[in-house]
C-alpha cells in the first residue's frame, strides 16, 4: 500500500501543482488513498519531496531528483549568492528552498562536494579542497548569473 500510495503521489505532484499537504491529501482521497497527515509528512521527506517557486509565483511539491530542466532550474533559481572560505562554501537561497538546493548539490557526482547543511535559506556546502570550494562556488555563480 505505501508504494503504492507513493507513486500516486509522485503521479499527483507531476501533474498538478500541490501547494499544502492538505491538498494532496484530498487529491489522495479522490484517487481512493485514504493518509494522515503524518504518514503524507514521512513520504515526503522519505521520497525528497520539496517545494519550489513555480511560473505563478507559488510555491508546489516537487520531486527532489526530477529528470528534466524546470525543477532542477527552479533550484538554481533560487540561488540568491554564493561565497567561499577555506573548504566551505556558504549558499543563499529564497525562503524555504536551501534544502531543496542541498539535495540537488548533495545529488550530484565527483565527489568534489562531500556533503551539504541546509537551513531555510542557506547552505552550508563542504569541498574536499580549497581549490575545490573555490572552482565549485565560482562555477555555481556562472551558472545562476551572478558573475
Amino acid at each position: 500500500m505505501k508504494n503504492q500510495r507513493q507513486e500516486k503521489i509522485k503521479q499527483l505532484i507531476s501533474q498538478f501543482d500541490i501547494e499544502t499537504q492538505d491538498d494532496l491529501i484530498e487529491k489522495l482521497r479522490e484517487e481512493g488513498f485514504s493518509a494522515t497527515q503524518a504518514t503524507i509528512s514521512r513520504d515526503i521527506r522519505e521520497m525528497k519531496i520539496s517545494k519550489v517557486l513555480g511560473a505563478n509565483g507559488k510555491y508546489h511539491y516537487a520531486m527532489a531528483h526530477a529528470s528534466g530542466g524546470d525543477v532542477r532550474h527552479s533550484y538554481i533559481r533560487s540561488i540568491r549568492s554564493v561565497a567561499h572560505a577555506g573548504h566551505l562554501v556558504v549558499i543563499k537561497t529564497g525562503p524555504g528552498l536551501a534544502q531543496a538546493v542541498a539535495a540537488e548539490i548533495d545529488s550530484m557526482e565527483g565527489g568534489e562536494i562531500l556533503g551539504c547543511v541546509a537551513g531555510d535559506d542557506t547552505i552550508i556546502a563542504v569541498a574536499s579542497s580549497r581549490d575545490i570550494a573555490i572552482r565549485f562556488s565560482e562555477g555555481l555563480e556562472r551558472r545562476v548569473g551572478l558573475i
